[in-house]
Formats: structure tokens, sequence, C-alpha cells
């Protein structure tokens, strides 16, 4: 998780970059907050078209790289075309789509690109993650229902001593992180998948009446490029989602294949997150197939 002073409690999303705060990732590379809230992708472009507008976990936001190595900034480069980063660390594929729709409404962008890694999916079935209490969804009468809402604001540890013990907790194994309270449950495990197909929904009907063209984007952590059950179940479960996402009309990329042409993947990776590098290719990939994306379904 990012550090977090640069997170905000939001009575709806759980939690949201801090306006006007900035940092810097090991690297020593700048990490910068607008005043909107959204992360810096570099000067505003004048342009003729809407934004486009990139709405993710982590790995949108562009945890550990610098504020112009992160994809959307990268983007904006490679298109010419103004860029909103969106994303938010820690988030559940509820609270990106939530999000999404929150910032259409806000900033009107032609195109919205919504990217998920498999384990938002799972961060579905949860009510608190990393200490973070967040909206949830459950299915009602046939119906979605959003629920937990509006979102508690707790009263948090200092920072240091907080920084401290999650140093050690997020290098625990899940079972315990659920019992001292650092992750709470409130569906049951698998559940996540059935959630997200209904989400789609939510983004169809967004783009619908917003007239935005929504891409749905599949990124992967460093685990799918380790052959085991984990990796093989996170394709199942992405594969799933993005079928769903074009059964309802909406663009889909999978970025999975351009990685795996390259002979060794897990280079494209720091520690956790995509590296420069890493970005570059998401970029690169994105602004090569939107033309067709935004044509077809």
């Amino acid at each position: 998780m990012a550090d977090k002073i640069l997170h905000v409690h939001d009575s709806l999303l759980g939690h949201v970059p801090r306006a006007g705060a900035t940092a810097t990732v090991a690297s020593g590379a700048p990490v910068t907050i607008g005043a909107d809230g959204l992360r810096f992708s570099g000067e505003d472009l004048a342009s003729n078209e809407g934004p486009i507008l990139a709405v993710g976990d982590s790995y949108t936001y562009g945890e550990d790289v610098g504020d112009t190595d992160a994809w959307p900034a990268q983007l904006q480069k490679l298109t010419g075309r103004r860029v909103l980063n969106g994303g938010v660390t820690g988030y559940g594929f509820d609270q990106i789509v939530l999000r999404t729709e929150r910032l259409t409404e806000k900033y009107k962008p032609s195109v919205a690109i919504v990217s998920f890694i498999a384990d938002d999916i799972r961060r579905t079935e949860m009510r608190r993650l990393w200490w973070y209490d967040k909206p949830w969804f459950a299915i009602e009468d046939d119906r979605l229902v959003l629920k937990g809402v509006p979102v508690p604001s707790r009263t948090t540890l200092p920072l240091k001593v907080r920084h401290g013990l999650e140093r050690v907790l997020f290098e625990l194994p899940y079972f315990l992180q659920h019992s001292v309270g650092y992750h709470a449950r409130i569906h049951r495990a698998g559940s996540g998948r059935t959630i997200a197909l209904r989400l789609l929904e939510r983004l169809a009907r967004l783009q619908a009446e917003h007239q935005v063209r929504i891409v749905l984007m599949a990124q992967y952590g460093p685990q799918a490029w380790i052959d085991g059950p984990l990796a093989s179940e996170q394709r199942r479960l992405t594969q799933a989602v993005l079928d769903g996402a074009a059964t309802n009309g909406l663009a889909t990329l999978d970025t999975f294949r351009r990685f795996a042409t390259e002979p060794e993947p897990r280079a494209f990776y720091g520690t956790v997150h995509l590296n420069p590098r890493g970005n570059r290719m998401i970029a690169s990939l994105l602004a090569a197939r939107l033309p067709d994306l935004l044509m077809t379904g």
C-alpha cells in the first residue's frame, strides 16, 4: 500500500488521493497529487477531443514509480491527448467502478480505460482492506445493492506507529491479517466473480448514458508469470470478466499476450508493481490499439 499520507477518507469510496499531497518513490522520482485529487500526468494539453480517463488500482496509479513513469502519463505523451490518472492504490473492482462513475460525471471524458488485476475481484468480497473500510455490494432480489456507505472514518494510530505495524502485517498470511482486523471479509471466498460480472452492467449503463467509450483492460502482477495453480486461476478469473465485459458491449484489452511475447516478462516489474519499462509497455500497447478499440466493442 502507498504511504497513508497520500490518502484521505472518502464516505463513498473509502479512501482517495489527498489533493495537493507530494512524496517521492525509492528512486527519488516525484509523486504529485493535484488539487483535483488526480495524480499528475504531465502538463495539460490543448485538444478538441475529450480527455481520456484512466481508472484502476495501484497498477494504474503507478505505485513505486514517479509521476511521468506511470502508464497514464506515458499514454498522454504518446497520444498527445490529456490523460487523467484516476487510479487509487488498494482499490477493489467495486471501488474502481464507483470511481469511474464519479470521475465520468465530473470530467466528461470521451474514453474511459478501466483497468483491473485479478486480485481486485477478490477485493469485492471485503469490507476492509489494509485498515481502510470500503464500500461493498450485495445481490438482493437479483439486484446489485451498494452497502457499507457512508464508509466510516476510523480513528487511526499515529502515522509512524502505523508504518511500523504495517511493515509486519503486510507480510503476514491472509488469515493472520484477518485475525487482527487488517482485512475484514463480508462475502464468502469466490463470490467476487459474480459481483464483478454484475458491476460490468453498471459500466455498460455508464457508457450508454454518458456517451463515453469504456475499455476494460486486464493487467497482471508478477505472479502471473510463475507457473502454478494461482496463476492459472487468475487467468481464468480475468478471462471471465473480460468475456462479461464484451457481452455487455464494452471494448476489452488483455495485456497478457503482449507481455507473454517477451523472453523475461518478470523484467518489466519491480518487487510487485510494473517498473517504468513495464508501464511504457502498457502505454505503447494502448496507444497502438485504441483506434480499433474505440470503433469496435
